[in-house]
């Protein structure tokens, strides 16, 4: 992907992203992350259309089509168009309907078609493996572990499990209150394994990371800091090499993935995973069972006489 080279994105437009995420946020209660790619894509139109003498307002289906034109010489990928596009439609038709702008250059414009991609999912030995990396005789390879045991247990969101605060967990009852995209919270079982892990982090090196000092954040660096979903990245990297675990198969999301495959092959209810999962459609969680079905096929072609 080459970078494509724009002005500075100037006052007017920079005041208009603003307002509509700050309008999305209010009526949609959207993530910050999500807000965050909206700003991110807004800005890049923006400031291309400012080197064309045209602004998020004046912005025609000719300029559009052009804007989309000079993405696909640059190898953005079909994936991060859709992504665009979509950006570009919730914009003009809440700025629309609130009367911010006169037309809409997204109406009749088809979004890329993607192709169908399964999600990583490793092995239950591989994932044994992994969990089993983090030397927990230190106090940061007890969190590690922890954090690793929950998110497989749980199928968590990296950005729901590095976010969790003491007031999200109920140990006694071993369950946690997660708030998902939409600001939906849904209750999610911990399992005994996860639990006992997270209690031994808690009361034992915690503190030793925290050195009296205070925040919400249940996972913490030897900074007294939260884990962001970067570090908590390089870490899987690097407890996935010690597992020799090769790090084309190893994703942010390996362990959530992992999770939903695994809970299928061993029967579990889709509607069940969908909740657990906090899909708000049952379509998302469905894409699991074709990944549950590949592995299945695989199983055969290696073990069955005739496979």
């Amino acid at each position: 992907m080459t970078a494509i080279e724009t002005p500075p994105l100037n006052d007017t437009d920079r005041a208009a992203i603003d307002r509509f995420i700050e309008q999305a946020w209010s009526e949609f209660g959207l993530a910050e992350n999500t807000l965050a790619s909206y700003r991110s894509d807004l800005a890049g139109f923006a400031r291309w259309l400012g080197g064309h003498g045209s602004s998020l307002a004046g912005a025609s289906r000719e300029l559009l089509y052009r804007y989309l034109a000079v993405r696909a010489a640059a190898k953005y990928t079909a994936r991060s168009n859709a992504r665009l596009l979509s950006t570009l439609r919730r914009y003009y038709r809440l700025m629309r309907r609130i009367g911010a702008v006169e037309q809409d250059p997204t109406l009749l414009l088809e979004a890329p078609k993607l192709p169908r991609s399964l999600p990583k999912a490793l092995s239950e030995s591989e994932v044994e493996g992994l969990i089993r990396a983090p030397d927990v005789t230190t106090p940061r390879g007890l969190r590690d572990r922890a954090m690793l045991e929950l998110l497989y247990a749980t199928g968590l969101r990296v950005s729901e499990l590095v976010s969790l605060r003491a007031d999200q967990i109920n140990l006694r009852q071993g369950v946690l209150r997660v708030t998902g995209k939409g600001g939906k919270d849904r209750l999610v079982p911990l399992g005994e394994e996860a639990q006992d892990w997270l209690e031994r982090y808690v009361a034992q090196a915690r503190p030793l990371l925290m050195r009296g000092r205070i925040t919400d954040a249940i996972f913490v660096t030897a900074r007294a800091a939260g884990m962001t979903r970067q570090m908590f990245w390089v870490m899987v990297k690097k407890h996935g090499q010690s597992a020799g675990i090769a790090s084309q198969r190893i994703s942010p999301h390996v362990l959530r993935h992992s999770f939903a495959t695994h809970l299928l092959n061993h029967g579990a209810d889709l509607r069940a995973l969908q909740l657990l999962l906090g899909h708000s459609s049952l379509s998302t969680t469905q894409i699991y069972t074709h990944v549950a079905r590949e592995g299945l096929k695989r199983l055969h072609a290696q073990h069955h006489p005739r496979g």
